[in-house]
């Protein structure tokens, strides 16, 4: 009887530190930020870097938007990670296709958890920089779409 007593007093100890283990999750265990929050933080950051630089801030454009959510999703879906789309398509083809007549640059990235990991990457490509940094840029839109284990895949599409 003792000894089951004791079993009980160090369960009735440990449970409670297990429990305060468990129901906190660290940033790594996590879950993804919605698309909507990672879009946005992106377009907020970009237009930090474009305004630190002299350039004015651009705007979002939902046709700009849906060309670059849908080319997220195909990466996604089909594993594939290109400027080349479904069907052979381009960044320009998609932003026409979606109703956007001057499209200016697109940038591209997956795997990068947090939209500060992204844009700190972005602008330290020579491409992907020229692209944040083009002035002459006035909106843009930015898609981010998961892989069924999480993994995000991003577009940035700006136009004039």
């Amino acid at each position: 009887m003792r000894s089951l007593l004791r079993r009980f007093a160090l369960a009735a100890l440990i449970a409670p530190a297990a429990v305060g283990v468990s129901m906190f999750a660290s940033p790594a265990e996590a879950a993804p930020a919605s698309a909507e929050t990672v879009q946005a933080d992106v377009v907020r950051l970009t237009n930090a870097q474009r305004t630190a630089s002299g350039c004015s801030a651009v705007t979002v454009n939902a046709q700009l938007t849906a060309a670059a959510v849908g080319h997220s999703t195909w990466m996604a879906r089909t594993g594939t990670f290109s400027h080349t789309g479904s069907a052979g398509s381009t960044f320009v083809v998609r932003a026409r296709a979606a109703g956007f007549a001057r499209p200016s640059s697109e940038n591209i990235a997956w795997g990068y958890r947090s939209a500060t990991e992204l844009v700190n990457a972005w602008m330290k490509s020579p491409g992907h920089r020229a692209n944040i940094l083009n002035c002459k840029s006035r909106t843009v839109g930015v898609g981010v779409a998961y892989t069924a284990n999480g993994t995000p895949y991003y577009t940035q599409d700006f136009g004039y």
